[in-house]
């Protein structure tokens, strides 16, 4: 499967441990990520991570490949607290997941719920269920 990675600048550390700890899980499928927060993820686990561009550029990318159903999961780690100027992206990325039933996970606890999912095979439907994956 096709796992998405982006987290606010707040949120790249968590989003380091959270990969940290389920590397083995993440090591059995695709990751793609915003540059930075891939690049980060990559040095701490050794994981392969196809990288985009940092912030909004990667974000938008991020955003076609959903919007062409290329995306299975999306780990997506945002600060509530402190809103950006990039909240258009941010929303647009919920809703795409909305519109091509892409599981999305904003916090650990969700994450966590979601690779605990795709361990157990949970997740296989997105696999034999949706066509151009």
């Amino acid at each position: 499967m096709k796992i998405a990675i982006i987290a606010h600048d707040a949120k790249k550390e968590l989003m380091v441990q959270f990969c940290s700890a389920y590397c083995g899980i993440l090591s059995k499928h695709t990751l793609i990520a915003t540059n930075t927060t891939g690049k980060q993820v990559s040095e701490a686990t050794g994981l392969p991570i196809k990288r985009y561009l940092s912030g909004r550029g990667g974000a938008e990318q991020i955003l076609a490949l959903l919007s062409c159903n290329e995306v299975d999961v999306l780990l997506f780690f945002r600060d509530p607290i402190n809103p950006k100027s990039t909240d258009v992206n941010d929303m647009n990325l919920l809703r795409l997941c909305d519109v091509h039933n892409v599981p999305v996970a904003t916090n650990i606890a969700t994450a966590e719920a979601l690779i605990l999912a795709l361990e157990r095979g949970d997740l296989d439907w997105r696999e034999v269920g949706s066509p151009g994956i």
